[in-house]
This record gives C-alpha cells, structure tokens and sequence, in this order.
C-alpha cells in the first residue's frame, strides 16, 4: 500500500514538474509573404482559453515580445507574438525601425492583412477560444492595436503601452468592438498631453468603452527594461521605469480577467 502511495506521489510530481508555458517559433502567412511569430502556453492547462496578441515594437518581433507572450501565458492564456514587417524582420538602428514602420503606416490595408493573418493562426490553434481574442502592443505595436480597434476588429479588447495615439483614420461611432485601454507616460516627448486629450475626445465621439492611464513622470518605452541602453545609443528619449511597468502590467492583467469574464 505504501509503494502504491509513494508511487502516485511520484507520478504527480513528476506531471507538475513536466508541466510548464511552452515556448515555439512559428510561421504562417498573409498575401503570400511569410511571417514569424512566437506562440506561448501552459501545457498543465486543459482544453481551451482566451487568446491574446502582442504587437511587437518598431524594431520588430524580438526576445521583449517573446517575453510579453511568456507572461501572458502564465496567466492562463495563449499568446502569439505577432510578425508585422514579415520574414521576421528586424531593426538594428532608428532609421531602419522608423522605415519599417512607416511603410506599414503608409499602407493600413497592408497592415490590416498582417494583423488579421496573425489572428486568424491563433484562434485556429486546438488550444484557444476563439470567440475570445485580445491584442496587446508595445510602442510601434500599441499604435497597430488601437487602429484595428478603430477599424472594428472582432476584439475583446486591446491594450497599447507607449503607443501613438494619433491617426489619420480616427474611430467612426458605433465602429469600435473591443474595449480600450491606454498607457502612456506624462514624460513622453512623443506622446504629448495634447495628443492623449485628442484621443480621449476621439473615443468620446466614437462612444467607444475606453480608458486612458497616465503615469507622472514617465518616458517613452517606460515598459521595457532595456530603454535606457537603447535611448543612450542612439540619443532618443526613452527610460525604463520599474513602478510604471509594474502598474500597467498589473492593470492590463484585471482588464484581460474583466474583458473574458463568462456571463
């Protein structure tokens, strides 16, 4: 009887410790250029959960976003990665990031395809519920969320950290799907007190379900640890900050709980 015990107490542990967020490259398509993205999960999670996306920063789809797709499958859910420029390209210097992003907002349909590509490979995947999508984005990629959110994505919400706020194709009424949330740094060069209060009066007009979070006295890119080297390096006015991160991470986890909650 004891070695019966012993040995169910050794099975289980031994499932426990196998099971673990699993991590993996991947590719798929959209207009026939391939993408690479990065799906996450936790394998000891049964059956199907909400899905989220996580638009990468201008740089393209790198370990931060890989990261983000980690934390968020330790919270239950199944993260994709995204690839916006396709190929998995990546940028080494502002001027290639700002090239590569320009491109994609240049050209919005474009940017439509790739996000609605990267979408469509997540909620065919065995593991995800599909009538339960969310998007995250970080900088270049918060901009990529809210857009979709203008153009009325079937989103359960989105969630943009740092993100431009401004558009040339504001939200129509009525249009906007999912709910909104934003965070930006009162600091931030790049996204002034006029342009959030420009936002506000846009998802006002549109009577979109939104809410804007400022922190006092963050910079750009205040989410990601490695802003300082990278705004030293290039003379660009970004800085990480721990309590601000810590904040709208913790934020962004209630809204995901709020945004999928069952009726």
């Amino acid at each position: 009887m004891k070695n019966i015990i012993l040995t169910t107490i050794l099975l289980f542990v031994s499932s426990m410790a196998q099971a673990e967020v699993q991590g993996k490259e991947v590719t798929y398509r959209a207009n026939g250029t391939l993408l690479k993205g990065y799906i996450a999960y936790d394998d000891a999670i049964q059956g199907k959960r909400p899905g989220v996306l996580v638009v990468h920063e201008w740089c393209g789809l790198g370990d931060y976003a890989r990261k983000r797709a980690q934390m968020l499958a330790q919270l239950g859910y199944t993260a994709l990665a995204l690839d916006m420029y396709g190929e998995g390209r990546q940028a080494h210097h502002p001027d290639d990031a700002g090239k590569f992003a320009g491109e994609l907002a240049k050209n919005l349909p474009l940017a439509k395809i790739r996000f609605e590509a990267a979408m469509e490979y997540l909620r065919q995947q065995k593991n995800v519920d599909a009538k339960n999508i969310a998007a995250l984005g970080y900088c270049f990629g918060g901009s990529v969320v809210l857009q979709m959110a203008r153009l009325g994505e079937d989103l359960k919400g989105v969630a943009s950290f740092h993100g431009n706020l401004a558009t040339e194709h504001p939200a129509q009424p009525g249009e906007v799907r999912a709910r909104i949330i934003s965070f930006t740094g009162t600091d931030d060069p790049m996204i002034p007190a006029e342009q959030v209060a420009a936002f506000k009066q846009e998802m006002e007009k549109a009577g979109a379900d939104y809410k804007v979070v400022t922190f006092a006295g963050a910079k750009h890119s205040f989410t990601n640890p490695a802003a300082d080297e990278y705004g030293r390096k290039f003379n660009l006015p970004l800085a990480y900050d721990a309590a601000a991160d810590k904040a709208s991470w913790n934020e962004t986890t209630n809204f995901l709980a709020g945004i999928f909650k069952q009726e």
